[in-house]
Order: structure tokens, then sequence, then C-alpha cells
């Protein structure tokens, strides 16, 4: 049906609804030609939440709204170039707020400019301009906005009042094309292209060349990205121009899977990021898809794609080559002293590392075992106690840097515990806390930076001297992925450490090993040692 011309001379209040209607489209497109701009929503993502039913709203894209809305505010301000690095997993929603709604929010307040989103394909950057202009045509008339009809392609178009977009793969031409707000949304396609030197170089040559040089006098650039490789755009750009942090230029925000130190959302170390298929409430569950894209990933994609932490693989503590070359299911050896390891939970993150194995009659260390997680003090010191017990352990090895005598206290209240609860639950069976004598608890305290520590261990492991007896993915990323800079303090490397230092013997070295008082109460002989230098 369509409305009625209003009669001349009535008030607006007494007019039909559907005459209501009618001038206020009229007045939009008024609005439209002249460039003055009637939106009302203070970010991206409150009109996205208004007008799409789709759009799920979590702490991640809050923040990343937030930061978007900063943008304009600097921009209205008449600040200089806002630069923003976004840092963050792919399919967590960053493109979907990032690269269409905030576009379309942009030129509700700034009708009259350019903007330009690039990403790394023209097919993705043409979905990207067609999804802008549809939600322009869906909801763009009532904020002022109307496309010019003479030019409206999906990847170029043009409103009335002169403002416009223009959405462009890595690479493509932006010749004539002037931009008040630029949007650089996953310039690398994928690994292979990443770890290309020259493909990386490309796409260098042409954001300076080309895209930088497009950028209106006060421009805002938004770079929102997965990251691939150290030398990937965004790892350029902060090399070249630096964060705010250190006086340069870029606010960056990194969003991992899993938090580190200083974390933007406020989470405590070693919490999920949240999802927008998942209920924000339901952190286990977030945990649960972030550990299986962990699984599922190699080590060097799991830094870099999820923790936003690209590393060299060159600067790994071990090679993947090598760390799989420990792998040693049957080692044919005796053991001479069981250990277990402890990493507490403590100093900034709540994963504690809990490491088993054993010193063998060759002279080398064997890791036996992985029990590491994100657990309480109670909790680690009950996997400690009782892969001791599954172990037969002679000793309990754990780092006293943070709250030493509570730690010695946790694992003797759980051996103790746990030896109530197995007589409690299997009475008349043979009990492995009560029927023998606990493990030695042994401190050792890193006065070396982890570095420094983890460094002899890798050179031992390349020499053959450290073993694993069972596959343990969880430390495999940990040792190929660990860096010097790296915020996070992992655990299960940790432990592994603190195990093979107290066990491993410097070369050089032959054990005597003899038994002149029997058997001891754990079924195995007390073992005398000393050490006879060779040559």
């Amino acid at each position: 049906m369509t409305a009625a011309e209003p009669v001349a001379g009535e008030e607006w209040r007494e007019l039909p609804a559907e005459q209501k209607l009618l001038y206020a489209e009229r007045l939009a497109v008024a609005c439209a030609r002249v460039g003055i701009g009637l939106g009302d929503f203070p970010t991206p993502g409150a009109m996205a939440e208004a007008c799409d039913r789709e759009f799920v709203s979590r702490a991640h894209t809050r923040l990343i709204d937030a930061t978007l809305a900063r943008v304009l505010a600097a921009r209205e301000a008449g600040e200089p170039g806002m630069r923003v690095m976004i840092n963050c997993p792919p399919q967590i929603g960053k493109s979907v707020l990032a690269g269409e709604w905030a576009p379309f929010w942009w030129l509700t307040r700034r009708p009259r400019d350019r903007v330009i989103v690039a990403s790394y394909a023209d097919a993705l950057a043409r979905r990207r301009g067609r999804r802008v202009r549809q939600l322009l045509r869906e909801h763009g008339l009532p904020y002022g906005l109307e496309l010019d009809p003479e030019y409206a392609s999906v990847n170029d178009w043009m409103l009335t009042c002169a403002g416009g977009l223009r959405a462009t793969g890595v690479g493509g031409a932006l010749t004539g094309m002037p931009c008040d707000l630029g949007i650089i949304d996953d310039p690398h396609k994928d690994r292979a292209e990443a770890d290309s030197a020259e493909i990386r170089e490309n796409v260098w040559d042409w954001y300076s060349s080309t895209f930088s040089t497009r950028l209106s006098p006060g421009a805002p650039l938004v770079v929102i990205m997965t990251p691939w490789h150290p030398d990937d755009l965004r790892g350029r750009l902060l090399k070249e121009e630096g964060t705010v942090d250190e006086g340069g230029r870029w606010v960056v925000i990194s969003l991992p899977a899993f938090a580190g130190t200083s974390d933007p959302l406020g989470r405590e170390p070693g919490d999920p990021l949240t999802h927008p298929k998942i209920d924000e409430d339901d952190v286990e569950a977030a945990r649960a898809h972030w550990e299986e894209k962990r699984r599922t990933s190699t080590p060097r994609d799991w830094a870099a794609l999820f923790m936003c932490d690209p590393i060299d693989a060159s600067g790994a503590l071990l090679t993947e080559q090598q760390f799989d070359a420990m792998y040693n299911p049957r080692p044919a050896v005796d053991r001479q002293i069981v250990a277990v390891a402890v990493d507490p939970s403590g100093g900034g993150r709540d994963e504690a590392g809990v490491v088993g194995g054993f010193l063998g009659s060759d002279g080398a260390c064997y890791w036996t075992a992985d029990r590491s997680g994100r657990m309480s003090a109670e909790q680690w010191g009950r996997a400690a106690c009782e892969l001791a017990a599954e172990l037969d352990a002679d000793r309990i090895v754990f780092e006293g840097n943070y709250g030493k005598d509570m730690a010695r206290l946790t694992i003797r209240t759980s051996w103790d515990a746990l030896g109530r609860e197995w007589a409690e639950a299997r009475p008349g069976e043979p009990n492995p806390y009560a029927d023998r004598l606990p493990p030695r608890i042994v401190e050792v305290t890193s006065k070396r930076g982890k570095l420094l520590r983890a460094e002899p261990v890798a050179a031992q492991a390349i020499e053959g001297r450290v073993w694993m007896t069972a596959r343990m993915p969880e430390m495999r990323v940990e040792w190929l992925t660990w860096r010097p800079t790296s915020s996070l303090s992992p655990g299960r490397l940790d432990a592994a450490v603190h195990l093979t230092l107290a066990l491993l013997r410097p070369p050089g070295t032959d054990m005597v090993v003899s038994n002149p008082q029997g058997k001891g109460p754990s079924g195995r002989s007390p073992i005398h040692r000393k050490r006879i230098t060779r040559g």
C-alpha cells in the first residue's frame, strides 16, 4: 500500500503513522544529499545488536567495539590518525564487527567519508563490500544514507552525499581513491603465504606504496588480524612504528585463546577467551573448545593463530624433529632413581606442572608421565602424590620460589589424605600410601632465569640424554613454542626442567650401585651411590 501524500499545513502530530513514515523517508533522503547523518548508536556493536538478530555480543567483541568507538572519538576530536591493531584467533566474530558493521556505522556518523576495507583476496573483499552495501540498503535511509545509483558496484560504491566504500584485496589498485578510514582485515591468507618471504614483502610493498598513500590527513587505520609470522604485516608495522607503550604509534590489543599476564579483558592467567557460539558464562566449554584447538594444531600454529604470539621456528628451544626424536617407548634400562617434579601454580598463573620420570642405568633421564594442568594447590598436591604412588617414586621435587613452606605442607597433607581415603574405600587391600615410606620431598629454588635453566636441558635432549617413554602433546607445544619474551609461564616445561636437573648427572660420571641392606619398603633395593669420574 502506497502512503497518501501529506496535506499541506497539517501539523506533524496530527498526521497518520504512514504519512509520518513518508516524511521521515524524505527527510532522510534530503539529509543524505547534503551529508547530514542522523546516527545515534554509540558503537558499531550496539548498532549490530539492534539490527541483526544473528549478531552475538561477547566480552572480546565488546572490547573490539569499544576500541572502534575510540577511533571515531579521536577523529571527531581532531587528533592525528589513530592506529589500532587487534590480534585475535580466527572465527570469533572479529570480521563481522570490524569489516562489516564498523564501516556502515562510521558512515552513519560521517557520511561524507570514504572508507577502504582490505582483505587478503579480491573475492573476500567483494563479499565485504556486498555485505556493507546490503546493510546500507536495509538500514541506511533512516540515517540519511542513500546509494548513488550511478556508482553502486559491489566493491566500489558511493553515497549521494559523496561518501562511500572501496573493498579490495591486498595488492589491488587504489589509484584516485582517497581514504578517510582504513580497515585491513586479515591481510595474509594462510600459513604458506605468511611463510613466504616473497609474499610477505609483496604485502608490505602494497601497504607502503599503495594503501598508506591513500590515507587522508588525520585518517585512522585499523588492522585486525590473526597473526601468522613474526614478520607478517602486523610484525612489520610494529617493528617500523612501535607501540604506544614504547613511545610509538600503534595501540595494540591482543586477545589470545588463553590469557597471559596483563590481559586486556581482565582475565586471570590461563582463563579462556569467550566464543560467539558458546554461552558467555560457560567457561569450561570455552576452555574445552580452545584445548581442542591446541590438540589439533601444530605447536607453531597454536602459538601464532590462537595465542597471538607467532614464533620464529629457529628460535624455539627444540625443533619439532628434535623433540620427536626424544620418543623412546621401551627403553632397555633399569630405573635408578624415580621422581615426580612439581612446578606449583602461583606467581601469576593457575596451571601447575606435574611430571614424572626416572634416571636410567645408562645415565639418561626419562620423562614417563605428564599430569600437568589447571589446578588449585590441593589438586596439584594430590596429582603429584597420586603419580608418585603410581610410579613408586623415591622423591617429589618441587619448585619453592612461591610459598615453599606451603608447597611442602600441601604435598605432605595430600599424601596423608590419600592414604586415609584409600584405607576407607579399599579396606584390607595394599595401601600405596600407608604401606610404604612416603617419598622424600626435595625443594629446588630457581635462582636463574627460565631460559638459562631450560637451555641446558634442551642441549642434553639433543645429545640423547633426555627421553620420553610416552607421547606428551602438551609438553611438546610448550617446548616448541616458549620463548624468553613470552608472557606465559609454562608449567609442564618448568616441571620437566626441575625433574631433569634433579636427576641427570653431569657427563663423564658413572654410578656404582650396591645393596648391602636388602630390599626396602617400596620393593626396590636401597641404592648407595658414588660418582666416579671417567679418565
